[in-house]
């Protein structure tokens, strides 16, 4: 059976290809605490969306600031993680983005090496869904059509490393399956999490990618996989928010940090020497963290803690949050991080046990009351 590609989207074509199924017309969110609700009792958080959040301008006033103030930073971890990718596996390569945080990383990578060495390389976003593997469908679709190129991954950044081991352990079964040799190595703008040997930094910076959902990464949503609408033989499903394109910054936000491309040059070779200098062998130091935050903190469960400014991201815009720690010693702005938690009424306490800047707890809620 042949899968169908559907446009998708608010990038230009020649930007990304996403392979999901197309369920826009589908009605599937459910409000934060509903979807907390099911999460806990067990429904997976694949089988439902949630409501699209809504910045106030205030909200959308410090994703401009901060895009400004780290449009540089975040161009040079592109280039650098660009470069690792070329130097490890030449222009032969077909980029694939993991939806959605991974989208408008994969786009920028794509974007430099363009920029840089005047080549086009194919990119792909496609799902990976914790607990349940990469969409094969959707890889087979990949190597049908670029049999000649090798597959390597992109996200955005880690957080405790589990996209990291569910990566590793669904390429594993997908070789073992088809008889290929595909490499789980996953490159990442930002590897705070240390899990992650292809990286442009490890600093906990702001992504400003991080602080919005659809409208900074094509308008898709999070990707689905629910037995209702998928099928055998169908990509995972996503949903094109078109009626949010008036709100839409995903292209601004590409454009914006691709203005930095020719200023960085120095900055790129000195990020590369010193990644030469490091271990790249990932030593995992945000485990630790994580031990200390359930010791401390009495949790149990290791899925309701999201280290790393792009996972507290997550939790104030989607989960219900009990509350954000935050690291005295962090060197950046986490202006955003206050807004959204005095929005949500999410207290905020100082902690120095972590490596992270900062860290969203998410309360079980059978502690509640």
């Amino acid at each position: 059976m042949t899968v169908q590609i559907t446009k998708m989207g608010s990038y230009p074509d020649e930007d990304v290809t996403f392979l999901l199924k197309d369920l826009s017309e589908i009605s599937m969110e459910k409000s934060t605490t509903e979807r907390e609700q099911a999460i806990q009792q067990g429904t997976h958080y694949s089988e439902m969306l949630p409501i699209e959040y809504k910045p106030s301008e205030e909200y959308m006033s410090l994703f401009y600031h901060s895009l400004e103030e780290t449009k540089r930073k975040v161009a040079v971890a592109v280039g650098v993680v660009a470069e690792q990718i070329i130097a490890e596996r030449g222009f032969k390569v077909a980029l694939v983005s993991l939806a959605r945080a991974g989208t408008p990383i994969g786009v920028l990578i794509k974007r430099y090496i363009s920029y840089k060495y005047n080549r086009e390389l194919p990119h792909f976003s496609i799902s990976i869904i914790r607990d349940r593997g990469i969409d094969t469908e959707a890889l087979k679709y990949i190597l049908n059509h670029h049999p000649d190129h090798e597959i390597t991954f992109i996200d955005g950044w880690t957080g405790k490393g589990a996209i990291t081991r569910e990566l590793t352990k669904s390429v594993a079964v997908f070789n073992d399956s088809n008889g290929t040799s595909l490499s789980s190595k996953l490159a990442v703008l930002a590897d705070p999490g240390d899990c992650s040997e292809l990286y442009g930094t490890r600093e906990d910076f702001l992504i400003p990618s991080a602080c919005l959902n659809s409208t900074v990464s094509g308008l898709v949503s999070r990707t689905v996989l629910n037995t209702k609408w998928i099928k055998d033989g169908d990509f995972h499903g996503g949903k094109y928010y078109s009626e949010l394109l008036s709100e839409d910054v995903s292209n601004l936000y590409v454009d914006t940090i691709c203005t930095q491309f020719p200023l960085i040059e120095e900055e790129v070779d000195k990020g590369l020497s010193e990644i030469v200098e490091e271990d790249l062998k990932p030593q995992w130091k945000g485990r630790k963290s994580i031990e200390n935050i359930q010791r401390d903190y009495g949790m149990t469960n290791s899925h309701f803690i999201k280290p790393g400014v792009g996972e507290t991201t997550r939790v104030l815009l989607r989960r219900v949050p009990w509350k954000i720690l935050v690291h005295p010693d962090a060197e950046m702005s986490l202006k955003h991080i206050h807004v959204l938690a005095r929005d949500r009424g999410v207290p905020i306490e100082e902690y120095t046990g972590m490596s992270y800047s900062c860290c969203g707890l998410i309360k079980p809620l059978e502690q509640e009351g």
